[in-house]
This record gives structure tokens, sequence and C-alpha cells, in this order.
């Protein structure tokens, strides 16, 4: 095994937080064929295989999955009947299905890694799972202790008394030496897009965007084109590195999964733009409340996702999509604080695995990902827009943090995102990835267990160099 990286060197880049979003609706499922079933003579022990790794999974744990079907299908008449009413004009079809579906546990058929998308154990009945809190109010809450609401008075006492450190050059020329922008690979040489074979490829887009490559699924994390993360176009937030491509030049794209609605990850141009090029093809894997956002942006094709729910791209069955949590909030609106939910995503394919953390403060949440998806072959982690650290720290991670979330979930190897695109907080626009490196440090940890990327430049991983040289 061995990784090679398209464009040049690795780089560094800074980052900051953003706003807020909308939304209502339920949940979803992929189709029919994706329901578990009971395969006769399931052995008593089945076995899900990572590489050369193998895991025994206790038929007990589906046994208690299946002692909980009697108390599922006792859920409310009046829920379901709602459900029907509500959803029977949403598209996908699949949508009307997914909570009625919910409700039935599952049994697995094989438990092999390369059908790991057939184990339906739903964990949200699972005693350690933390499961999303939705108060009467219809604002969603953090479950953990970690976490501690920012204040109206908190962000005032900031911007007043707190200096502004990020220091980034009005030269272009001075930026282009220590933050360059390259030109992704598929734009010069879009023949290769998608021909990973059994590997994996990132490509970091700036900020929170990555465009991922596994499993013969294409797919983006909180895209963003756009020059200003603001509700308004012409002003708010800029960023000081542009895009490495436009909507137009991306490859054909399966699914884009969003973190939460803060405007430098939810983005309306970058959503109208992408949904114009790609249409009803274009699957789109969202947070609780902002389905209707989404319509409303012109988005069929959208799933919307409670924390551990579970869906996949039509055509792409082997391939799980699953919204899991962080710590962090979400508001687009003066009025519309955390109507809507926020999360990480674990994607889990036959060949592998990725997670994407979102914006996020450090929590608990993410051994618990890590304990049931891990481990990942990539994630990508949040290494910017900290400090002051007393105001930030609750809703993004530090870099030592972000070594700690690498380590929480079991990946392999992590980029760090979220930085080196808009200066939203006060450190020094280059300090993500030096902090990073004294945190690798301490850690006893690589500088290739956890790097970072030029905007537009790719990473390959899980593919031998010969796989690779005969595609290039």
């Amino acid at each position: 095994r061995s990784c090679k990286v398209f464009g040049s060197s690795v780089r560094l880049l800074a980052l900051p937080p953003a706003a807020v979003s909308v939304g209502a609706s339920r949940y979803s499922d992929c189709s029919r064929s994706e329901r578990s079933r009971e395969r006769p003579g399931e052995p008593q022990g089945a076995k899900r295989r990572r590489g050369s790794q193998c895991v025994a999974i206790s038929m007990d744990v589906l046994d208690e999955a299946q002692g909980t079907e009697d108390r599922l299908t006792d859920t409310d008449d009046s829920e379901k009947n709602e459900l029907c009413a509500t959803s029977s004009s949403l598209y996908p079809k699949e949508t009307v299905r997914k909570r009625q579906n919910s409700l039935r546990s599952s049994r697995s058929s094989d438990s092999c890694r390369s059908s790991r998308k057939s184990f339906k154990l739903d964990v949200r009945m699972e005693e350690d799972v933390t499961k999303s809190r939705r108060l009467k109010n219809g604002r969603f809450v953090n479950p953990w202790p970690t976490w501690k609401a920012p204040t109206f008075w908190n962000a005032l006492k900031w911007a007043i008394t707190e200096k502004d450190n990020s220091n980034v050059p009005s030269s272009k020329e001075e930026l282009d030496k220590v933050l360059p922008v390259v030109k992704p690979y598929f734009v010069q040489y879009p023949d290769l897009a998608g021909k990973t074979k059994n590997g994996i490829r990132i490509t970091w887009l700036g900020h929170a965007s990555v465009m991922v490559e596994m499993d013969d699924v294409i797919f983006l994390t909180d895209p963003i084109f756009s020059q200003h993360a603001s509700p308004i176009s012409f002003t708010g937030p800029k960023r000081f590195r542009g895009p490495p491509c436009s909507v137009e030049q991306l490859p054909k794209i399966d699914a884009v999964v969003i973190s939460h609605n803060h405007y430098d990850h939810l983005d309306y141009d970058t959503v109208v733009g992408l949904n114009e090029r790609f249409g009803t093809e274009l699957r789109w894997f969202v947070p609780l409340g902002l389905l209707n956002w989404m319509q409303k942006c012109g988005c069929e094709n959208v799933i919307e996702l409670d924390w551990w729910e579970q869906n996949c791209v039509p055509g792409h069955d082997e391939v799980t999509f699953v919204f899991t949590p962080c710590q962090h909030w979400c508001k687009r609106t003066p009025i519309d604080d955390n109507k809507v939910l926020w999360g990480s995503w674990s994607i889990l394919g036959p060949s592998n695995r990725f997670f994407f953390a979102g914006d996020t403060g450090y929590c608990a949440a993410f051994e618990e990902i890590g304990k049931r998806f891990g481990p990942f072959d990539i994630a990508a982690i949040p290494i910017g827009a900290y400090e002051p650290r007393w105001f930030m720290r609750n809703q993004h991670v530090d870099p030592e943090e972000a070594v700690r979330i690498h380590a929480d979930v079991r990946a392999k190897k992590s980029v760090g995102v979220h930085w080196g695109t808009f200066a939203l907080a006060n450190e020094h626009y280059l300090d993500p990835p030096r902090k990073l490196t004294e945190a690798l440090e301490r850690y006893g940890l690589n500088s290739d267990d956890f790097f970072v990327l030029n905007h537009g430049e790719s990473i390959h991983l899980n593919m031998d160099i010969d796989e690779l040289s005969d595609d290039s």
C-alpha cells in the first residue's frame, strides 16, 4: 500500500465560524431492497472484516434488537398517520417510508465489512448512544456537559476586547507563496475523476469543503464556492483564498453532505448552482430541520436525518451515509436559533471509510462514533477558528483537540480543514498547521498521520502505485 499526492507540496491554512438555517420534516431510508432481512442458517457469530482484521459481532446483539421490535411496533398510530400525511408530497418517495421502516428493528444478513451496509441494527436503541435532544419549542440542544451556549454579551465582549491576530496579507503574491491554490487534477484530467479502484481520493476545495471519491461514489462536504460567507452576497466574511475550481468544473457529483446551516457551511448560491447543474440526480443528505429550506432552493432529492440515522445514494446501496453527532449550534436568522440539528458524517463503504467532523467543539460523541464505525481510512477534521479559547472552546476545536478527535474516531489518516480560507477568528492565519504539528509531536504521531493540503490538492490512499500509474 502507498499513497500519491496530486498537486503541489503540502501547505498550511487558517479559518473561523459561521451563521445558520431553517427547514422541517422527517426521516428517510434507501429502498425496500435495503431493509435488513434474516437469512436462514446464519452462523451464531457473524464477522465483520476490515482489511486483514476481523471483529466478531455477537448474534446476541441482534437478538437484543429483535427483542425491541415489540416495543417499537407499539408506537402511536397517530405518529404513523402524521407521517403519511406530511411526507406524501416529499421527494424522493422513500422519504415517506423511512420513519415507518425505522420502527422495525433490523436483523443482520452478512456482517463482514464488504456487506456492512446490510447490518441495520438501530444504534439509537442502544443505551450508551447519545441521542439528539429537542425541546418543546422545537429547538435542539447539545446533550454534553462540555457545552456552554455562546451568548450575545460574550460575542460582544469578544468583538470589543479581543485583538484580531489573523494578519492576513493583502498581497495576492505573498498569499500565493504560503497558501498556493492549485488546479485540481480533475480540471486538468477530467477522465480520471472517480477512478479510484479500491482506493479513496480526497481533494480539498477550501474551508470545510472536500470532494471525496470512494467505492464508485463522489460526494462533497459542506460546499461553498462563493466569495462571502454571509446572508448578503457582497458583504460579510470574505475568503482570502479563492476556490480552486468552479461548480461547472466539478466532475459528476453523486451526493452532498451538510453538517449544519451556518453560512460558511451552507451557501445558498452554491446549493442553487449545484442543483442547477446536477438536478435530481444529486442526492442531498442534511440534518433534521433543513428539508424545507433545501426545497425552497429547488432541491428535490433531499434526505433529512437525525443522529445515527443512515441512508444511501440510489444505485450505490453498498455505501452508507450515517449522520453522527458533534457539538455545535445552528442559526441563520435572528429568530431561528437551533431549529436545525447539527452533526458529523460517517460514510461507510465496502473498501473504504471516511469521517467528516463538520464544525464542532470537543465532546464524548467521537468515542461513540469510533466505537461503532471505526477505524476510518481517513477523516476530515477542523483545525481553525479557535481563538480566543474562552469564547470558541465549546463550538470549535483547536488543533490539539482535533488530534484527540483523530484518535477517538480511530482514523488511520486525517486531513485538517476549516482553515486558510476565511478569517473567522483571532488566531494567525498560518497558526492552525503550526499548532497541529506541535500537537502531533506531543501525542507521538507523525506528520503523515494528520496533515494539511493546498487548496485544490488531492491525496489518494489505499491504492498500489502501479494501479495508480495505470489510470494516469
